[in-house]
């Protein structure tokens, strides 16, 4: 799927295609590479995101001219991650106003040169072309970026999809990055990552790509135990070394209809 950011801005809204469903019926579906890329949001950013991708019918194709335009209210917010309705005022009021500057991080194949291979090209896009917060009216209205569309309607393979319920008791984005990295091969109940594309979907520091025990303590672990503990998961992984260096994460998995742990 092309990642080419060079497409002129395309100026038509598109009111929300799949709005009056109730939070728990809603699917957040988006593709392979957009699972795998790092996403940039705080907490609050990331439930905003998913309710509004929750929205969109991720099998329309849109016509050329169409950009969705997507509404938020704080209530819904509320019902859906169950907080109260000042707390969700305050996080969509956060989030609104931050979410225009969020950049999606991929790492797309570069070709070869000379017969030598090139390291992988970052490219790097908006999650929104327009953020608007209604303070007294408490919603947000978010228009999406023209290339990430792709990544978001038409989608026939390739793309990773789960229920927003799934997510709405989780607290940390850690969390919930790694369920959607789970789910993308859902069908086979293991996933394997080079610890570089792990590292790149949990947004990890500088400091804690160079520190694998930094990213399983203050990642992995922490992450693991609430997809358990709030989502029924039962999760075992281990790392895969060359020598002494981790280079991949393994992780074998599948849901516990009774919650019962390793």
């Amino acid at each position: 799927m092309s990642l080419d950011s060079s497409k002129p801005l395309l100026t038509l809204p598109l009111t929300d295609l799949d709005q009056d469903k109730p939070a728990g019926e809603r699917w957040i579906t988006m593709s392979n590479a957009l699972t795998r890329a790092g996403h940039g949001l705080t907490l609050s950013e990331k439930r905003v995101v998913a309710i509004a991708i929750s929205k969109l019918d991720s099998r329309r194709v849109l016509n050329q001219l169409e950009i969705p335009v997507t509404k938020i209210k704080a209530l819904e917010y509320a019902e859906t991650f169950t907080v109260d309705i000042d707390t969700a005022y305050n996080q969509l009021k956060a989030a609104g106003e931050q979410l225009f500057e969020r950049k999606i991080t991929f790492y797309a194949a570069a070709h070869k040169r000379s017969g030598e291979p090139l390291p992988p090209t970052k490219v790097q896009m908006r999650w929104v072309g327009r953020v608007e917060y209604y303070a007294n009216e408490g919603w947000v209205e978010i228009a999406w970026w023209h290339d990430l569309l792709p990544h978001l309607i038409g989608l026939k393979k390739q793309f990773t999809t789960y229920q927003l319920q799934q997510a709405s008791a989780l607290r940390s984005v850690h969390s919930w990055r790694l369920l959607e990295l789970l789910m993308r091969f859902e069908s086979t109940g293991w996933a394997e990552y080079t610890i570089e594309d792990f590292a790149v979907s949990m947004d990890a520091t500088e400091k804690q790509k160079a520190d694998f025990a930094a990213i399983r303590r203050r990642i992995i672990e922490p992450a693991v135990k609430e997809l358990q503990e709030k989502d029924g998961w039962l999760i075992r992984w281990r790392p895969i070394t060359a020598g002494r260096r981790v280079k991949a994460l393994r992780f074998e998995f599948k849901r516990d209809p009774q919650m019962r742990l390793f």
